[in-house]
């Protein structure tokens, strides 16, 4: 295993270029997983990454030797140890494992997704990337299959945004810089808009079928012109008073209402 201990490396250098910049993981098409969970299920759905960057202290981790004993018999994935001084600088975790892998940004059409009926996620000018990650994750977790991100949304394959959908990334096909309007027009189903204002509630709402569902920004909401372009709006009912939910807890609860309504309709 090669060892990298200066910061004049050019792997350090585009590794920090990768963890601070969109502009340079949309140009290399390349992004970073940071730890254990988010290679394994990349591993499980895509294949081995394309590099492995260790940090020195970590190569003593037992799931990390786990690991490099499974890749030397793979014999397919380069391997580099790097000063936990330089590694802590790459990684934006506060306790990082040790270990980060390199990997292209997978194409839509290598995505393995779930095979059920159509289910959409469109989402307008979503900017934090804990909130993008966890509507991501649990988009995955009820059976969407493609997510529709408006210029202005957080940064989809950024490790921050990454870490927060643990692993629904390599689940999802997820389309940047899209449309709303015109994938809202041709969407061959329902297309609903979660608005404070709209009349009826979410547990009124008929939700089996193709159905596409539309968030907007965390402090905004969505515009006018997107809303407009859903076929029906709806609020999430909240008998105890509380002015609103985080756009992530209010995707997660339509999500699974849907799952709920899906199922019922099975018995």
């Amino acid at each position: 295993m090669k060892s990298i201990t200066s910061s004049e490396n050019p792997l350090f250098k585009q590794l920090i270029k990768l963890s601070e910049s969109a502009v340079q993981r949309r140009e290399s098409g390349l992004t970073l997983l940071d730890g254990m969970h988010l290679i394994t299920a990349y591993r499980a759905s895509l294949g081995s990454p394309q590099r492995l960057v260790i940090g020195e202290s970590a190569i003593q981790n037992e799931e990390v030797k786990g690991l490099l004993v499974q890749l030397e018999r793979e014999q397919s994935v380069p391997v580099v140890v790097m000063s936990d001084s330089l590694f802590r600088a790459v990684s934006q975790v506060k306790t990082p494992v040790g270990i980060i892998a390199l990997i292209p940004i997978p194409l839509m059409d290598t995505i393995p997704v779930y095979q059920g009926e159509s289910f959409s996620v469109l989402l307008e000018t979503i900017q934090d990337p804990g909130n993008l990650g966890s509507i991501l994750r649990s988009a995955a977790a009820a059976g969407a299959v493609d997510i529709y991100l408006s210029t202005g949304c957080a940064d989809a394959w950024s490790p921050k945004t990454l870490r927060a959908s643990m692993g629904a990334h390599f689940k999802l096909r997820i389309h940047e810089q899209s449309d709303l309007i015109k994938v809202a027009r041709e969407f061959s189903g329902k297309v609903i808009a979660t608005t404070l204002h709209a009349k009826s509630h979410l547990y009124q709402a008929q939700l089996t079928g193709p159905v596409a569902f539309l968030f907007g920004n965390e402090g905004a909401g969505l515009s006018n012109e997107v809303l407009q372009s859903s076929n029906d709006q709806m609020s999430i009912h909240m008998p105890g008073g509380t002015e609103s939910l985080n756009v992530a807890a209010a995707a997660a609860v339509c999500f699974f209402e849907r799952v709920r309504q899906s199922a019922e309709v099975i018995k």
